[in-house]
């Protein structure tokens, strides 16, 4: 991604990112200065800042972290974070559970926010009325939702919501040679791919050290930091001119109106656009992903699929980026430049050259 370079255009600065998630701690190193708590809404902010596994404050460090005291340096350094707590499977305390917000409660929040981006690296199976109900209006507000395809690929299959949900920008995970991830969930909602193996991340809710992350969460938070650099350095665009950008210059070797139900439209490369100076965005009402928001979610032979009754009982939500805390991360490293120096090479990847994984059409 040559992140140095980009930083010579747009770190980010202007941008704010709302996470929702686990929860943001902002007293981590690389993180201090760059949380908003106070511009949570009452309503959802319990816990906002008390992050029960990690998981939501590694989403922050990826998108806006400063590498301060050896911490991770996220994409876009420049830009702000917004935390929003929610109830993921990880918060077993039933009494916490009752005080946090739920991811209906926190999307609506966040579009009412001054965010420009929505990061959600959680999912779970199931359409539910409310979720989308809740996406839609936040859509209605011009927010651009980023949210992990799942960590399901090679073993259950099942398509995660949010992500497969009309206007939410589903990712999935590469590795450096611009190989989809075996774990990577795919599907006709998967939009964009974005680096998602051998990331450092915490190991838990004592951030004490980080591991070798992996999941389609980390490779979401570096889609949306991506996507400030750009709205940082266009600050007039739409949430529609900015994703578009980035479909128009991902990497790929197949046509452009042919997307991967592996990859989506290709690899993330935000460099493309901040070094053009000439790049043209589409009319700011053009919805990038028109044909996939109208028609949804499909099978092998193109037929739509149908969604479950909302009223059924849903599993409850998890991190896209681990199914489990011990799939997520292996090996701890109390060496803060091993960190550093798994954070510059994560980012460093998906320059767009070889593609070695498996295509099929997304039946549209």
């Amino acid at each position: 991604m040559k992140a140095e370079d980009m930083w010579e255009v747009s770190t980010g600065k202007g941008v704010k990112v709302a996470v929702i998630d686990s929860g943001v701690n902002p007293d981590t190193p690389s993180l201090q200065g760059q949380v908003l708590a106070d511009e949570v809404a009452p309503s959802v902010a319990y816990g906002a800042t008390v992050d029960y596994g990690g998981h939501g404050t590694t989403m922050a460090e990826l998108i806006a972290g400063t590498g301060a005291g050896g911490g991770l340096r996220g994409l876009a350094p420049g830009a702000k974070i917004v935390p929003y707590r929610i109830k993921l499977d990880e918060l077993t305390d039933q009494a916490e559970r009752k005080k946090t917000a739920t991811s209906v409660q926190a999307i609506r929040a966040a579009a009412d926010s001054d965010a420009k981006i929505i990061n959600m690296s959680f999912g779970s199976p199931g359409d539910e009325a409310e979720e989308r109900a809740a996406i839609e209006y936040a859509q209605s507000k011009g927010k651009l939702m980023f949210a992990g395809v799942g960590n399901g690929g090679e073993k259950s299959g099942l398509i995660d919501y949010p992500a497969a949900y009309p206007y939410v920008v589903g990712i999935a995970a590469s590795d450096e040679s611009g190989s989809v991830a075996k774990f990577s969930d795919h599907g006709n909602y998967v939009d964009l791919a974005s680096p998602g193996l051998n990331i450092p991340s915490w190991c838990d809710e004592t951030f004490r050290s980080y591991c070798t992350g992996k999941g389609t969460s980390q490779a979401t938070a570096i889609a949306s930091a991506s996507a400030a650099l750009i709205w940082s350095a266009h600050p007039g665009w739409t949430a529609n001119q900015v994703l578009a950008s980035l479909i128009d210059t991902a990497g790929r070797d197949w046509a452009r109106d042919d997307p991967s139900t592996y990859l989506g439209y290709g690899l993330i490369r935000p460099r493309k656009v901040l070094e053009d100076g000439a790049y043209t965005p589409v009319p700011a009402g053009t919805d990038p992903l028109a044909v996939e928001n109208s028609v949804g979610v499909t099978d092998k032979e193109g037929n739509r699929t149908s969604s479950p009754d909302p009223a059924s009982p849903q599993p409850g939500k998890r991190p896209a980026g681990q199914a489990a805390a011990a799939d997520s991360n292996s090996g701890t490293s109390d060496s803060t430049p091993w960190a550093v120096l798994g954070a510059a090479a994560a980012l460093a990847v998906a320059g767009g050259g070889a593609f070695a994984c498996l295509r099929s059409r997304r039946g549209a």
